[in-house]
């Protein structure tokens, strides 16, 4: 069964900083690229950052220079790095699978087919 889990959410003051960790299991790892995603109330869900199979990582212009996101396929981990926060950035954030395996990677929720609980990311300005 493939499940992806989220942590390290919270609350943080505009400019800081928080480190959120997609933890997954029940698929071979190594063969799919891993996206983040975020949905703030009343608005769609949108992309944020992308880590190919092969590594390459791939960002909304929104976060560009601020999130970073990285994977560690030796403990099944992608995380993402958030710096200079804003209160925009507020939203629940989610981590996916995309479907396919290898291949370039999409930022359209819907080539995403697996998607973990969220973890809520609050910045107070």
């Amino acid at each position: 069964e493939v499940q992806l889990v989220e942590s390290g959410g919270g609350l943080v003051q505009a400019g800081g900083s928080l480190r959120l960790s997609c933890a997954a299991s029940g698929f071979t790892f190594d063969d799919y690229s891993i996206s983040w995603f975020r949905q703030a109330p009343g608005k769609e869900r949108e992309f944020v950052a992308s880590i190919s199979w092969s590594g390459g990582p791939a960002y909304a212009d929104s976060v560009k220079g601020r999130f970073t996101i990285s994977r560690d396929n030796s403990k099944n981990t992608v995380a993402l790095q958030m710096n200079s926060l804003k209160a925009e950035d507020t939203a629940v954030y989610y981590c996916a699978r995309q479907n396919r395996p290898y291949g370039s990677t999409s930022r359209s929720p819907g080539e995403y087919g697996y998607w973990g609980q969220g973890t809520q990311v609050t910045v107070s300005s």
